[in-house]
């Protein structure tokens, strides 16, 4: 059975700097993309970046480049999320989440990590 369980989320200042990460367990994932999601109060999840554990390609959502990179660690099965420069508007719960690199939609999910950005 897939488990993922992020931690790293807290409360930190605009400008400021955090790293999420994500324990991937319950199979082989080689051929997995792992993904980070948000979503905000009142608003709806919305997908922030991927990695395919599988050559390593990577993606970001436009409303985070250049400030928020994906890495992950096969050896150990974990995805890290570093967010720099963190504004206000990245406050919402994170999400990890996991597919199989031929699915289209992502099908495991962690519960969740907290991120507040004040200002």
């Amino acid at each position: 059975q897939v488990q993922l369980v992020e931690s790293g989320g807290g409360l930190v200042q605009t400008g400021g700097s955090l790293r999420l990460s994500c324990a991937a367990s319950g199979r082989t994932f080689s051929r997995y993309t792992m993904g980070w999601f948000r979503q905000a109060p009142g608003k709806e999840r919305e997908f922030v970046a991927g990695i395919n554990w599988f050559g390593g390609s990577t993606s970001v959502a436009d409303s985070v480049k250049g400030r928020f990179t994906i890495s992950g660690d096969n050896a150990k099965n974990m995805v890290y999320l570093q967010m720099n420069s963190l504004k206000p508007e990245d406050t919402a719960v994170y999400y990890c989440a996991a597919r199989p690199q031929v699915a289209s939609n992502f099908n495991y999910w962690g519960q969740g990590t907290q991120v507040t950005v004040s200002s």
